[in-house]
C-alpha cells in the first residue's frame, strides 16, 4: 500500500499522527507521512516518532518500494511495535530551510531562460544548481535579480498534468540529469507567479514555501566551471535570515 503523501497538499504540517506497518532496522513504514523522502536533489527529512512509552530519532527519510516511505531510524534506536499509533514530528526549522532553498533555486531557474539543469542539491546552509551554459550572468547579477524576485513576494502554487500532456510540452523539463517521475498519469508542477505568466513553471516533487518573500534575501555566493559548457552556480540564504 502507497504512503499517503500528506506534505504534497500541505508543506507546512509539523506533525501528524500515522500506523506503524512494519518497523525493521532498515526503516520504520507508516500508513500516513509529512516526511519528504529523499529525492529530486531535496534531501530526506528528520525528526522523530513518538508514540505511548516509546520514541524513535529518525535520521533520514527514503523512498521504500510500490510508492512508500521508509522513515530510517536513528543508531540503536527502539523501533515502534507494528500496529502502533504514532505520532511523526518533522525537524521544522531544517525542513523549512529546505522549502526555502528550494523555492528560492527555481527562480535561479527563472533567471537563466534556456539553459538545461544537469545537477543539483538542496542543502539547509548551501544549496547548488549546475547549468549547461557557456557564460553565466555574473553572481552580482545574479543575487540582485533573485533578490528582486524574493521581495515582490510571488505566490507559488501546484497543478498535475499527465504524462501525455509532459510530453507535448518538453520544454517545461529543465532537469537533464533527473526526468520527472512517470508512470502514475500525472505530474506535479510547480508554479511561481501567476497562471497567466509565471515566474517559473516546472517538474518537481519537493516542498516549497507559499510565497517568495518568506525565501528571505539570499546570495550567490560563487560560479565555478565544472566542465565543458558546466557552470555551477552556489546559493546561500543570507546572514541571520
Amino acid at each position: 500500500m502507497p504512503t499517503e503523501l500528506l506534505f504534497r497538499d500541505d508543506a507546512y504540517l509539523r506533525a501528524c499522527t500515522a500506523t506503524v506497518l512494519a518497523a525493521t532496522p532498515e526503516g520504520v513504514l507508516l500508513d500516513r507521512t509529512i516526511f519528504y523522502p529523499q529525492g529530486g536533489g531535496q534531501p530526506g527529512d528528520t525528526g522523530r516518532l513518538r508514540w505511548a512509552g516509546g520514541e524513535m530519532p529518525i535520521a533520514n527519510a527514503v523512498k521504500g518500494e510500490a510508492d512508500t516511505v521508509l522513515h530510517v531510524p536513528a543508531p540503536d534506536a527502539t523501533l515502534p511495535p507494528p500496529g502502533a499509533e504514532v505520532t511523526a514530528e518533522l525537524d521544522w526549522d531544517r525542513r523549512h530551510r529546505h522549502m526555502r532553498m528550494h523555492s528560492a533555486m527555481h527562480l535561479l531557474c527563472s533567471l537563466i531562460p534556456g539553459a538545461g539543469v544537469t545537477g543539483g542539491q538542496v542543502g539547509a546552509e548551501r544549496s547548488r544548481l549546475d547549468f549547461d551554459l557557456a557564460t553565466p550572468p555574473t553572481k552580482e547579477a545574479l543575487t540582485e535579480a533573485l533578490n528582486a524576485l524574493v521581495a515582490a513576494d510571488h505566490s507559488l502554487g501546484q497543478r498535475w498534468i499527465t504524462d501525455a500532456e509532459l510530453d507535448e510540452n518538453p520544454a517545461l523539463v529543465r532537469t537533464l540529469s533527473v526526468q520527472p517521475p512517470r508512470g502514475a498519469g500525472q505530474v506535479r508542477l510547480v508554479r511561481i507567479g501567476g497562471d497567466a505568466a509565471p515566474v517559473d513553471l516546472q517538474p518537481c516533487g519537493g516542498t516549497h514555501v507559499a510565497r517568495t518573500g518568506e525565501i528571505g534575501r539570499v546570495e550567490v555566493t560563487k560560479l565555478e566551471n565544472k566542465g565543458k559548457q558546466n557552470r555551477r552556480v552556489y546559493l546561500v540564504l543570507a546572514a541571520g535570515e
